[in-house]
């Protein structure tokens, strides 16, 4: 109903706020950029020896779905995923936030104090920093880009979405393309 599209809306417009607020504080960076990134392969994170965290989504599909989505759209700038060994490393963080809880999905991130970081940051600037009487769930997802041989962290950017669980599937991968391709969208490969 319009009543709810414009709360939704409110609630975006307040999330951006935050976000940006979240981008200007940052010790630990929400954004980087270093310019064009040399490389023609990547590879993510390797998280087999980190256990799922006890607050982890807990559905097994968000991970391959999340990396079939960057895998797209870092193929369309002419990267190619392999196993191990790319040019180019890429991790990802999801936060997820409510009215009352802010968590962090960092098994193919790697950097332990960067999540805590990161984590806080977003919650003071959406669950402290909002001013919407009826707040609704919202996520980030925040993707890096590394150097597989001096391990510098190339770029870094992140998106927010509201979260709507009730979606079909196909508009839900849909929306998940989308928000990669979105913080994804400055990125330039030279090969």
């Amino acid at each position: 109903n319009r009543e709810t599209s414009f709360m939704k809306s409110i609630g975006s417009l307040l999330l951006t706020a935050g976000l940006l607020a979240l981008v200007g504080c940052a010790s630990t960076p929400a954004r980087v950029d270093h310019g064009p990134i040399k490389a023609r392969t990547f590879h993510f994170f390797n998280a087999d020896a980190k256990p799922a965290a006890w607050f982890a989504d807990g559905r097994p599909d968000v991970h391959p779905r999340v990396q079939e989505a960057i895998t797209k759209a870092l193929a369309a700038k002419g990267l190619t995923k392999v196993a191990s060994g790319g040019d180019v490393m890429v991790g990802y963080l999801i936060i997820v936030s409510d009215s009352v809880s802010t968590t962090a999905v960092d098994d193919y991130f790697g950097y332990d104090m960067a999540v805590s970081d990161l984590r806080d940051k977003s919650h003071k600037a959406y669950v402290t920093g909002n001013k919407n009487p009826t707040p609704y769930p919202a996520g980030t997802l925040l993707i890096d880009l590394v150097d597989a041989k001096s391990f510098k962290l190339l770029r870094r950017d992140h998106v927010s979405r509201p979260i709507m669980r009730q979606l079909p599937n196909d508009e839900r991968l849909a929306r998940l393309q989308e928000s990669v391709d979105e913080a994804l969208k400055g990125l330039i490969v030279t090969q």
